[in-house]
């Protein structure tokens, strides 16, 4: 077990008054609050010093013990794309032709989905998130992480946000099972698939669900 100790340094953070909380806690709801899953992409590229940033920006997430228990697989070459649309698009129609119960499917219906995934082909680029259920010391062996989903959870949600606030859209597919994404990008036996996220332009044509979000009085109780 590792006895490495971190050294400690002073916290710095901007402060705000009052009314600058209200006002940047406002804004920043009213825009992510502008932030749909999108399903059609533009085939426009995007520079990878965006995508970097983003993924660097996901990559300050709190994680169990500091452990960082995630790998970012990033997609750009169109064969790779193909291959593992083809690969979804597999699992998908065993899903919607046998293991999805009546109910998921009669819930899945106003958004139009199917079994057909062409976003993965479309978008310039596509985001892998893996989550490691453990790690390896130095020398090889193997090292406990610790609430992996919570973390990668957490890590996967300011992708999303960090993917909004550069102006792009996304989508969070989850293909299930996902195994065959880790064997068709090489990766280790400890890197289990998590979410695949397209990162793009909506196409010029694009349309999303006319949805309505749960008021604020129906997610959130307070004890005061």
């Amino acid at each position: 077990m590792s006895t490495e100790k971190f050294d400690f340094i002073p916290y710095e953070r901007e402060t705000y008054t009052e009314e600058e909380m209200k006002e940047r806690a406002s804004s920043f709801y009213k825009f992510m609050n502008k932030r749909r899953s999108v399903r059609q992409f533009s085939d426009k590229d995007i520079p990878k010093e965006v995508i970097d940033n983003i993924i660097k920006t996901a990559g300050t997430a709190p994680s169990g013990a500091h452990k960082e228990p995630w790998t970012f697989c990033v997609i750009r070459n169109s064969d790779l794309k193909k291959q593992v649309r083809e690969l979804a698009e597999e699992e998908e129609r065993k899903n919607y032709e046998s293991r999805m119960s009546e109910r998921w499917l009669k819930d899945l219906e106003p958004f139009g989905t199917d079994a057909v995934k062409e976003f993965i082909e479309d978008a310039p680029w596509i985001i892998i998130v893996l989550k490691q259920s453990y790690g390896y010391d130095e020398d090889g062996s193997k090292t406990q992480n610790y609430y992996v989903n919570e973390s990668v959870g957490i890590a996967a949600g300011m992708l999303i946000a960090a993917i909004h606030n550069a102006g792009l859209v996304t989508l969070t597919h989850t293909p299930s099972p996902m195994n065959f994404i880790a064997k068709a990008l090489g990766r280790p036996e400890n890197e289990k698939p998590y979410l695949l996220i397209p990162v793009g332009h909506p196409a010029e044509d694009c349309t999303v669900p006319k949805l309505q979000r749960k008021d604020i009085k129906d997610i959130a109780i307070y004890y005061e």
